[in-house]
């Protein structure tokens, strides 16, 4: 009965710690609570549970060796001796010794000649001669008594004690054995340990989750915390974490909060202040550039050489001035998410060849080559043909900034499939400087310049990515330092038309 309620205890320890257990993430600072606290009470409970057992076990072990020691005392040896010097014989002082020995029912007593045979027992039965080496021993080591634990030649475990009965001259004629069967003890033993482990698991059960609880009051916060941060780092402003305990993570959540109203305060301003500024610039700067033209298509007989190359300075840097307020608008536009596309069916391509051809000519006056390869299919899709011919310009012009005088820019376009949708995609290679590992990263990011010796305000790539991502295209970067950049431009088309591709160039 006790080995089935055993068996049945562990196999429902055993399920409840697969169904319970297994959804536990050990990682952070739960590893590093079951380490330092788990772990510690643990190693605390399995040393009480060690240090308990032996104590349990050294309490009945010394119960019955005491008992046993009683029936073989100095007193019986005594008694022995007594009734040999009375001229008693050692058979009749064994059986009035049996017949007074108030320990038969718990233990068996055995009365030994010096040649080892058992010549009458408190069991009533002959004993036949066997190995005893407590027996052995107490013949003839000093002191003349001996203890052995072990297994009896039946098969039960015994916990026996000889002590040697001497005449008056001192010389051992015999011994007495007190044998008691400890299988018993042992099963008790065995059943406290047992009921003790479970207790010590019960307890363990109960501290693992109540502070399993309690560490998850502080690792869901957290967790929490975290995610918000990240979404404001990257640009979510509107984020708020709920606060749900009036503690330091509930303080910490209202600080974050108050941190994300206050950039988002700021942030408001500033893009308000750029839209301001770059519509109260966009007016002036038309009209210096506009008189400047003027001027220089004017009369030349009334103008003389340096001032008409005065003016042509004055109109290219009011058109590059007006270049920059207008990436300065479109960036207002994007981070008040006012960027808008004019959607019409338009030729991608079409679109492209148009922006290549007017960017070739400024490439060639110069210094630098352009070569392309475009079929000549059509890519009709829904998209605003002013804003692609804006995303090729700026990627044609930041391969001609960042390339070497004498150097070539590359184009190609290619149908491809993709998810089973159809797109066209476009790439732009420069043998320029290229961009280094770590900077590689960030150059879509906003205001974030790899190069400080190139004139340009770190708008235009982010601004770029915009659009593309609005046409529901993607524009990936690949460089390396030293030896050029390849902007990759995808965009969805309605369908892909069969190929027939020109080379060309100048």
């Amino acid at each position: 009965m006790l080995n089935r309620f055993k068996d049945f205890i562990k196999s429902k320890l055993k399920s409840v710690k697969s169904s319970n257990l297994k959804d536990v993430k050990i990682e952070g600072i739960t590893k590093r609570w079951l380490i330092n606290i788990i772990g510690v009470i643990a190693v605390i409970l399995v040393i009480a549970f060690i240090t308990a057992t032996v104590g349990i076990k050294g309490y009945y072990y010394n119960t019955a060796e005491s008992i046993v020691k009683s029936g073989a005392s100095e007193s019986a040896v005594k008694y022995f001796k007594n009734n040999l010097d009375a001229g008693y014989s050692l058979e009749a002082s064994a059986a009035d010794y049996i017949d007074s020995y108030p320990y038969k029912t718990r233990t068996t007593l055995w009365i030994i000649d010096s040649d080892g045979n058992v010549i009458l027992s408190s069991s009533g039965f002959k004993i036949e001669k066997q190995d005893m080496p407590d027996y052995n021993d107490a013949m003839t080591k000093a002191g003349g008594i001996s203890k052995f634990i072990g297994k009896a030649e039946n098969g039960e475990k015994i916990m026996a004690v000889s002590r040697a009965i001497t005449d008056s001259g001192g010389i051992e004629i015999g011994a007495i054995r007190v044998m008691t069967v400890i299988d018993e003890i042992d099963n008790q033993i065995r059943t406290l340990s047992f009921l003790m482990a479970l207790a010590f698991i019960f307890v363990m059960g109960i501290i693992f989750y109540s502070n399993r609880f309690f560490i998850r009051s502080i690792i869901t916060p957290v967790k929490e915390i975290n995610e918000a941060t990240k979404l404001i780092a990257s640009g979510n402003l509107d984020v708020r974490i709920e606060k749900q305990y009036n503690d330091e993570i509930g303080d910490l959540s209202d600080s974050i909060n108050t941190m994300a109203t206050e950039i988002a305060a700021a942030d408001k301003m500033k893009n308000d202040f750029i839209s301001t500024i770059s519509h109260e610039l966009r007016t002036p700067l038309t009209s210096i550039k506009g008189w400047g033209e003027t001027l220089t298509l004017g009369n030349s007989d009334d103008v003389d050489e340096l001032t008409r190359k005065g003016l042509q300075v004055i109109v290219k840097e009011a058109s590059r001035l007006e270049g920059f307020v207008e990436e300065l608008l479109d960036f207002s536009r994007l981070q008040s998410g006012r960027m808008t596309l004019r959607l019409t069916k338009t030729d991608v391509l079409a679109e492209l060849m148009e922006t290549l051809f007017t960017f070739t000519e400024r490439a060639m006056r110069e210094g630098y080559s352009v070569k392309y390869n475009i079929p000549d299919n059509p890519s009709v899709t829904n998209a605003d043909p002013n804003r692609l011919k804006q995303v090729f310009m700026n990627i044609l012009d930041n391969a001609l900034k960042y390339s070497r005088p004498g150097s070539s820019i590359f184009v190609k376009a290619e149908f491809i499939k993709k998810d089973e949708k159809n797109f066209v995609k476009i790439l732009i290679v420069d043998q320029g400087c290229g961009i280094s590992a770590e900077d590689l990263p960030h150059v879509k990011e906003k205001f974030y310049k790899a190069n400080m010796s190139v004139r340009g305000s770190g708008i235009g790539l982010a601004v770029t990515n915009e659009i593309v991502n609005l046409h529901g295209g993607s524009l990936d970067i690949d460089s390396v330092e030293g030896k050029g950049t390849m902007v990759s431009i995808t965009l969805p088309v309605e369908e892909i038309f069969e190929q027939g591709e020109g080379e060309k160039g100048k």
